[in-house]
């Protein structure tokens, strides 16, 4: 069942959000006030949120949302932050599904777009991106840290 992560969800979640970054991207865990903040802004829905993949009490993985602009749609898109799911189900059809409810959101809410981006070496995410209908973009991304 894929549904928006509400407050119930928040240890959960959280616990998936620091295999996200420690375990996958092998990144040092925020602060746990970072995460408080973060969590508590996605459950409001204002600038972002999330829908968690979960069945019978067992969390499968979940995707991050953020609400911007673009100036050269002059719209509102929608950034795919994070899209995570868990090794026992991998391969199960949940990312599909959590991709699938994101595309819904977006044209359901009147957004222009759905936009992500993935880590150049992970592979295995762009052949899933691929297979959903995505394509490379002609923008490269920079970072400041």
């Amino acid at each position: 069942m894929i549904r928006k992560v509400t407050s119930g969800d928040r240890s959960a979640v959280r616990a998936m959000m620091l295999e996200y970054i420690v375990g996958f991207y092998q990144q040092p865990a925020p602060a746990s006030e970072k995460l408080d903040l973060l969590q508590a802004m996605l459950l409001q829905g204002e600038n972002g949120l999330q829908f968690v993949a979960e069945e019978d009490g067992a969390y499968q993985g979940f995707v991050t949302l953020y609400f911007t602009y673009s100036t050269l749609r002059a719209q509102r898109v929608v950034i795919m932050n994070d899209l995570y799911v868990r090794d026992q189900y991998r391969g199960t059809g949940v990312a599909e599904s959590l991709f699938r409810a994101c595309e819904q959101f977006t044209k359901e809410n009147g957004f222009a777009a759905l936009q992500w981006e993935t880590a150049k070496d992970n592979h295995r995410a762009q052949r899933f991106y691929e297979k959903m209908g995505g394509k490379q973009g002609d923008w490269l991304n920079y970072t400041s840290s």
